[in-house]
Order: structure tokens, then sequence, then C-alpha cells
């Protein structure tokens, strides 16, 4: 019913920038908030930034002043800029909707993305 897809992972040297993206589709009524997570190997999945359809966004202390999370409403979009990367952001990244559907028009459930490989590594 709702497909999550991602893009914009790959490799990126110390110091560098990535910007990822997530745009949903499918039988979407509306969509509260839209997230990033990360896992890194032998790690539990973590949230790293969150936003509101209104904004006001929600951001993990390691990544505060670094990522920026933004969204498009109008495209159900979800983007995270990730600039001064470090060693430790490498992860898998996925994104997360809070979404309602045109069939379940008053349930709101969870959907995530396949996930994009972010590497840090010189």
């Amino acid at each position: 019913q709702v497909q999550l897809v991602e893009s914009g992972g790959g490799l990126v040297q110390p110091g560098g920038s990535l910007r990822l993206s997530c745009a949903a589709s499918g039988s979407i009524l509306s969509i509260k908030t839209m997230g990033w997570y990360r896992q890194a190997p032998g790690k539990q999945r973590e949230l790293v930034a969150a936003i509101p359809p209104g904004g006001g966004t929600n951001y993990a202390d390691s990544v505060k002043g670094r990522f920026t999370i933004s969204r498009d409403n109008t495209e159900n979009t979800v983007y995270l800029q990730m600039n001064s990367l470090k060693t430790e952001d490498t992860a898998v990244y996925s994104c997360n909707a809070v979404v309602a559907t045109i069939r379940s028009p008053l349930t709101f459930h969870d959907y995530w993305g396949q996930g994009t490989q972010v590497t840090v590594s010189s």
C-alpha cells in the first residue's frame, strides 16, 4: 500500500557531506512524523532525526549542528542533509513515515524504507 524509497547513500571521506532522500508513495491519505533512523553493525537502531508535518525537528545529540532534516509535504518526501560526517556516522540509514492510508483513514501505521548504506572512511 505504501512504499518508501530512499536514495543518496554512499562512501564519503570524513568531513564530507551527503544528502539522503526518501519518497513515500502509494495510497497515502495523510503522513504524520517522518524520520531517519540508522543502525551500525553490532548496535541497536537509533533515531537520527524526525520532523512532524508542521515543523519542529528533533535530532539525536550526536548529530545536532551537523545534520538537517526537512520535508516536502507536497511530494511526501523527507530529506537528511549530513555535513561534517564522521566515521562513527557509518551505518545503514532507513527512513520512516507514520501514515494513514485511503483504505484505513483512521489508523496510522509505521512504514519503513529498505535502507541505504552510508560509509564514512578515508
